[in-house]
C-alpha cells in the first residue's frame, strides 16, 4: 500500500534533498575551486533521492525496502558530511551563517525523516507477522 506514512517520510526526504540545491551552502560548494567538494554534495544529495524514490514502490517486500533506505541513509550520512564540511570552512559561526546551517539542516532533517520511515515499515514488518502467528 502506497499510502503508508513511510511513504510520506520518504516523499519529504527526497524534497528536502531537492531543495538543498536551492540553498546558499550548495552555492558555496560549487563555487569552490576544489571542484570536487561541490560534485561530492551535488552527488551525495541526488543518491538518497533516487534511491527513496525508488524505496516507496518497494512496499511489496518491506525487508528489501528496508535495505535500500538504509543504502540511501548511508548516502545521507556522506551528504550531511559535506554539508557540515563546506558550513564549516566558510568560517565562525554567526548571524550571517544561519542561510548556509539552514541546508546543513535540511540535510539532517531528511536523515531524520529516513530514520523515521524505517521505523515504520519495522513496525509494519511486526504487525504481518504478528497477524500471521495468529492464523
Amino acid at each position: 500500500m502506497i499510502q503508508r506514512i513511510q511513504t510520506v517520510f520518504l516523499a519529504l526526504a527526497s524534497i528536502l534533498n531537492l531543495v538543498v540545491y536551492f540553498t546558499p551552502i550548495y552555492d558555496k560548494a560549487m563555487s569552490d575551486p576544489q571542484l570536487w567538494i561541490g560534485y561530492g554534495l551535488a552527488i551525495s544529495l541526488v543518491l538518497p533521492m533516487v534511491l527513496n524514490v525508488f524505496a516507496i514502490f518497494l512496499y511489496n517486500n518491506r525487508t528489501n525496502q528496508i535495505s535500500w533506505i538504509k543504502k540511501s541513509a548511508l548516502l545521507q550520512v556522506v551528504a550531511l558530511g559535506f554539508g557540515v564540511g563546506v558550513l564549516l570552512s566558510l568560517g565562525g559561526f554567526g548571524t550571517y551563517m544561519w542561510d548556509e546551517g539552514l541546508g546543513s539542516g535540511l540535510i539532517f532533517l531528511s536523515l531524520i525523516f529516513q530514520i523515521l520511515a524505517m521505523r515504520y515499515i519495522r513496525k509494519d514488518e511486526e504487525l504481518v507477522r504478528s497477524m500471521d502467528r495468529i492464523r
